[in-house]
Formats: C-alpha cells, sequence, structure tokens
C-alpha cells in the first residue's frame, strides 16, 4: 500500500456513420467540447448489445491509442446528471494521455438512471460487451476499465464476468463496499486491479478502512495495490461532486496515479 498527501458543452453537430458489415450498427453524433488547450472533439456513438436495446457512449478517439480506457461514473449512471463529477471533470486528462476514451451513459430501457442491482445484472453486461466489441475494432490496444462510487460496481462486475480476454485492467476509485460492490464475484477478476480511495471519504457507502483492505478479496488478480490518497475538507454532501468520495481538490494527482499504473 502507499499512502500520499496530497469541460464545458459547446457546439453540437449532428451526423451518421455506418460499420461494416456484421458489426453492430451504431450512429454518431459528432459534439465539439472545448476545454483548457487542447480542444477536444467528441461524439455520440449508440451501440447494441441487446435485442432492440440502445447503449450510448461518448466518445473520444485517439489518433494513435497506446491504451483505452471505459469510464464508469457513479450516481444512477445518467451523464447528462454528471458534467462535474470526477471521471467528467477528467476524462480530457485520459485523452491528452493518448488513450481512446468511452463513457457509458444509461441504456435505452432505463432511461431515467439505474440503481446499483442494475449494475451486478447480465443486461448491464451485455451491454458493456459491446462497447468492449466497438473498441477492439478500432483498435487492439488494451483495454481498462475505470469506475468511481457506484461505478466500481459497473467496472468490477464487467472485469469479472468478461474475462481477461475483454479487459486488460481495472481500476475501482472510491469503492462502494457497503453499496453493492460487495455483490460482485471480485474473486474472478483475473487482470490487474488498483484500488483508489480518500482519506477523508465519509460517503456511508464507502468506508476507507474498507478500500484499504480490500486487495485479499481479488484472489485471482495477478497484481494488486492500494493507493489512499488525503483530500481537502468536505464542499459537499458526502458523497456529492465537490466532495472527498469524488476527489475533489486531488483528482490531478488521482489521475496521475492510475496513468502511471496503467504504465507500469
Amino acid at each position: 500500500m502507499r499512502d500520499r498527501a496530497t469541460g464545458a458543452p459547446g457546439k453540437r453537430i449532428y451526423g451518421m456513420q455506418s460499420m461494416r458489415p456484421g458489426a453492430a450498427a451504431f450512429l454518431l453524433v459528432a459534439a465539439l467540447f472545448t476545454a483548457p488547450p487542447p480542444a477536444r472533439s467528441e461524439v455520440w456513438a449508440t451501440l447494441s448489445g441487446r435485442p432492440d436495446v440502445i447503449q450510448p457512449i461518448l466518445y473520444l478517439a485517439a489518433a494513435r491509442p497506446a491504451a483505452r480506457v471505459i469510464l464508469f461514473n457513479g450516481g444512477d449512471g445518467a451523464l447528462a446528471q454528471m458534467d462535474d463529477s470526477f471521471l467528467m471533470r477528467e476524462r480530457g486528462r485520459f485523452y491528452a494521455a493518448d488513450m481512446t476514451v468511452a463513457v457509458p451513459d444509461t441504456p435505452s430501457d432505463h432511461p431515467g438512471g439505474f440503481g446499483p442491482l442494475f449494475r451486478t445484472w447480465p443486461e448491464h453486461v451485455a451491454d458493456i460487451a459491446a462497447v468492449v466489441s466497438f473498441l477492439k475494432e478500432q483498435s487492439s490496444t488494451p483495454i481498462y476499465v475505470v469506475g468511481t462510487s457506484n461505478g466500481t460496481i459497473s467496472a468490477a462486475n464487467v472485469a469479472a464476468r468478461l474475462g481477461p480476454g475483454a479487459v486488460a485492467g481495472v481500476v475501482l476509485t472510491s469503492s462502494v463496499w457497503l453499496g453493492g460492490l460487495g455483490d460482485v464475484p471480485v474473486e474472478k477478476i483475473a487482470v490487474p486491479v488498483l484500488v483508489i480511495h480518500n482519506r477523508n471519504d465519509i460517503c456511508p457507502a464507502s468506508p476507507f478502512g474498507f478500500a484499504e483492505g480490500s486487495l485479499p478479496r481479488f484472489v485471482a488478480s495477478p497484481k494488486k495495490e492500494f493507493i489512499g490518497v488525503v483530500g481537502p475538507p468536505v464542499k459537499s454532501e458526502p458523497c456529492g461532486p465537490h466532495s472527498p468520495h469524488d476527489f475533489y481538490g486531488v483528482d490531478g494527482q488521482v489521475i496521475d496515479e492510475i496513468l502511471a499504473w496503467f504504465r507500469r
């Protein structure tokens, strides 16, 4: 264990793109976002892993990706409500590190969002399997899953269910061991695991001690690491976007740790 102290939407352009035969059909809806330099271009891609169900993702493609990441936000999974959440705030940092980024939104059969339980269901795994397949068609570089808060349920469950052939590693930040992650068979995760947690996290679902002591649970993982950080005092409700739970004030440090871990 190591213990360390410590973009706004713009003009939207709509378009369509078809895929080659045999690939999952998808619609690209381009959206230009401006952020501190460099500016980045993102698109909405709609995939399908289940009959009559659409899985949208926010997609940011690197020209020559060193890796690809799927970012799972917390809350109820609806991106429209998460502009100020940790992974949404920092997604551009992964792109700046030459990584292709995919951020799943809620599927069409859960338009208003979903609870922690759905993140453990086979239907959710099927939706994300479509995202993995889409990314594999674009590049052969490794795919990592990164989750924060409730998103750790998705990241861990996808890694456990899809196996090492689908993802190369798992990053769990602000793990909700008392909020649903405990129901995931994490002992089946057979890829490297990184757990990062804020010592000042007082969200009831994610006590620091549970995260700190979680590594023995990952019995099949060939490499596992825990990193503790210390952020500033609470600036919002305990599980909110400006709280230690959401790494407010230490965002950059946490992303740097994740990127360094990818390279190790």
